[in-house]
């Protein structure tokens, strides 16, 4: 299981955008409902690696924030808030927002998993390298980008043609801003976080999330 907090940069001298933050992930499918922990941060316990990617990475476009990812044991039976929440991936998480708040000039982000576990550290590599690419791109890059669906023949014409642009300054824009290169780095990202998950399988029914 993954726990995600996410905490606001420079809060103190920003508003407070937790709810936009709760608005953008959203639709992001989560085993308890995002919400706010404390402060200026969110949580969400999240059961796909795929959603957690697409997480990690809205908020890196977003901007502003600190993202751990923690993996591991979550207590059942599930409360009905994160903030209630016990096991070894909330402390996961909290140990990789905190180290997240460390990472220089790198994407602001980390992954931890209980002490030992293997692979973490990979997944928050691949992750950081897809969340610098997210954050280098310009509003106008993402306005043709939006538009693109993955392994979709003829929709660089078709955004072009809604656009109305050239085919060949879509093509430029994704290229660019190595669409295609993130389009096929996300499923291993997810699978490097699954293999770190793998090491934890379900318990009967009852028993604790591991």
């Amino acid at each position: 299981m993954f726990v995600l907090t996410i905490d606001q940069a420079g809060s103190r001298s920003t508003r407070d955008r937790v709810p936009d933050l709760l608005d953008l992930l959203q639709p992001i499918s989560a085993v308890l409902p995002w919400e706010r922990s404390v402060g200026d941060e969110a949580q969400g316990v999240v059961a796909a690696a795929a959603d957690v990617v697409d997480a990690v990475l809205l908020c890196l476009r977003d901007g502003g924030w600190y993202v751990g990812v923690g993996i591991g044991e979550v207590e059942r039976p599930l409360p009905a808030s994160p903030r209630e929440g016990r096991g070894s991936a909330f402390v996961a998480a909290r140990k990789a927002v905190d180290r997240a708040k460390k990472t220089g000039d790198r994407a602001p982000l980390a992954v931890e998993g209980p002490d030992g576990a293997r692979g973490a550290a990979e997944a928050e590599g691949v992750l950081a390298l897809l969340g610098r690419h997210v954050m280098d791109r310009s509003d106008a890059e993402w306005r043709i980008l939006d538009l693109l669906q993955p392994g979709v023949r003829g929709t660089q014409t078709a955004v072009a043609r809604v656009l109305g642009i050239s085919p060949q300054a879509v093509s430029k824009a994704a290229a660019r801003a190595a669409w295609h290169e993130e389009q096929a780095v996300r499923p291993a990202a997810a699978r490097l976080l699954a293999w770190v998950d793998g090491a934890f399988p379900p318990p009967p029914d009852g028993g604790a999330v591991l």
